[in-house]
């Protein structure tokens, strides 16, 4: 079954120097059961496209597609009601600051149980019993006691564990991860990343998993797509991306990852120079172009060439080798 079938998705936002075009023609596609990971520097558009997958964008944004398939539905201009009967069955999300995200003032039990009380009318028992399996399934300890608890009882990496459960009290089929791990520690990351694909696994979810670490992409991910100032630049199985990246932009990424073993003590990793291009105003040929070693006259004038073969897309004037 096919959960997200998006096809270009453009979203921009009016400022007082014009128009942000803040995503420029995404595409993007998830099957039940697989975990695509979007990759990609700060401010390149990853997490604006998760919010607007899940229908909750900025209002002044103007977000076109020719294609908004979410579970078989066509989502493209919907109204909030569509949207909140989504989100409610089969669609949630895993927001990047557990503590930010949750309420101070109310217990976690009263955070994870309103949800599924409103939109499938269980009772407060039945829906408690619900929270403490997968309080228990996520690992958080005494679980039927801790439903009185509020946020600031929990450690942080219960906290993530929290915001798990309460994403999964709605039995969803496609589950959104933004930057689940950024405000843990590593050993807490690698337990969260290890919870995440055993229930990928056991459930059968589709999850799209938005991170700017290659190492956790390795770690997770079926498929990745690279974004670069709001465009996907390259697209494929995650084994052959990294074995042999295509576009120069991915290529820099995986250079910039310190190899155990392989790369020496002290000294200094390969770094992208430059800066993400703003994009304000229309964007002319590659955005990439003045960053990149292998960029040609051509890049500043046309548009990328796109290239699909064996699974993969990239769109570059002057791909890396493939091997």
């Amino acid at each position: 079954m096919t959960l997200l079938d998006l096809r270009n998705l453009r979203i921009t936002i009016p400022t007082a120097r014009g128009d942000l075009n803040a995503v420029r023609g995404v595409d993007l596609t998830l099957a039940a059961g697989e975990t695509l990971c979007l990759v990609g520097e700060s401010g390149c558009g990853k997490s604006l496209t998760a919010m607007t997958l899940i229908g909750l964008g900025p209002k002044i944004a103007r977000t076109t597609a020719d294609r908004f398939g979410l579970l078989g539905q066509d989502m493209a201009g919907q109204k909030p009601r569509a949207w909140n009967a989504l989100r409610g069955r089969g669609l949630s999300m895993i927001f990047q600051d557990p503590m930010t995200s949750l309420n101070p003032t109310l217990t976690v039990g009263r955070q994870l149980t309103e949800g599924v009380i409103r939109t499938e009318g269980l009772s407060r028992r039945v829906a408690e019993a619900r929270a403490i399996d997968l309080l228990e399934r996520v690992g958080i300890a005494r679980a039927g006691q801790r439903l009185g608890q509020y946020p600031h009882q929990f450690s942080g990496g219960q906290r993530q564990r929290l915001m798990i459960a309460m994403a999964l009290m709605s039995n969803p089929k496609f589950l959104i991860a933004d930057e689940p791990t950024t405000a843990l520690d590593v050993t807490i990351q690698a337990q969260i990343l290890t919870l995440l694909a055993g229930l990928q696994r056991d459930l059968g979810l589709g999850l799209l998993l938005i991170t700017h670490d290659l190492g956790v992409v390795a770690a997770i991910a079926d498929r990745v797509a690279v974004m670069y100032a709001g465009r996907i630049v390259e697209e494929g199985p995650a084994a052959a991306i990294f074995r042999a990246p295509a576009h120069p932009y991915t290529a820099g990424l995986m250079a910039a990852i310190p190899v155990p073993g392989r790369t020496p003590r002290g000294t200094p990793l390969p770094a992208i120079p430059g800066r993400v291009p703003g994009l304000i105003g229309a964007v002319t040929g590659c955005a990439f172009r003045d960053r990149c070693a292998r960029a040609l006259p051509v890049c500043a004038a046309a548009a990328p060439l796109q290239t699909r073969a064996g699974g993969r897309m990239f769109e570059c004037q002057n791909p890396e080798a493939l091997s």
